[in-house]
């Protein structure tokens, strides 16, 4: 998943992999996913399923409502539910990068445990990484470098040494029910 159709896609075929949903449930929880500061408008929702109904992945039925409008709700297909175990049974360097592991780690039920690990494992390790960067400039900073710079680079480096310590208590908690 390398880039944010991807993603997208992704996610959204692991929500209707639960059950068709309309387009308007559909963004509801797919923001409960990626959180409320990441805008998910619908001007990218509906290009995203125009493509994934193209690709046959999905199919969508129109619903009468009574005196409702119509409503499109969209359902996965078996070339669709194929995709996502293909993906789900993947565990690149891409599924533990900012973009793809929380919508990865959303959907780890259906993720096979040595995959679910290793994603952990890569995403562990990757900011760790990120955290001994983040160290060392701050150890470094010239005087005089911007406060607020300073503070944005200790505030990440909080942030990563949380997940670290989250992700070591899940890494754990894999491995002892493998």
């Amino acid at each position: 998943m390398r880039s944010r159709s991807e993603s997208l896609e992704f996610a959204l075929l692991g929500l209707l992999s639960q059950g068709p949903l309309h387009g308007y449930e559909l963004r509801k929880r797919m923001i409960s996913i990626y959180g409320p500061f990441r805008a998910l408008s619908f001007s990218v929702l509906y290009p995203q399923l125009h493509r994934m109904l193209d690709a046959g992945l999905i199919q969508e039925n129109v619903t009468e409502g009574a005196g409702r409008r119509s409503r499109i709700v969209y359902a996965i297909t078996a070339k669709g539910q194929s995709r996502f175990e293909t993906i789900s049974a993947s565990s690149g360097p891409d599924s533990w990068e900012d973009e793809s592991f929380e919508v990865r780690f959303a959907f780890f039920g259906p993720t096979p445990a040595r995959n679910r690990l290793a994603i952990l494992q890569g995403r562990h390790d990757k900011l760790a990484e990120k955290a001994t960067i983040l160290r060392s400039d701050l150890e470094k900073s010239p005087e005089g470098l911007d406060k607020y710079l300073v503070e944005w680079r200790r505030h990440s480096l909080e942030s990563a040494e949380r997940e670290i310590a989250w992700l070591n208590e899940m890494i754990n908690t894999e491995r002892k029910s493998s």
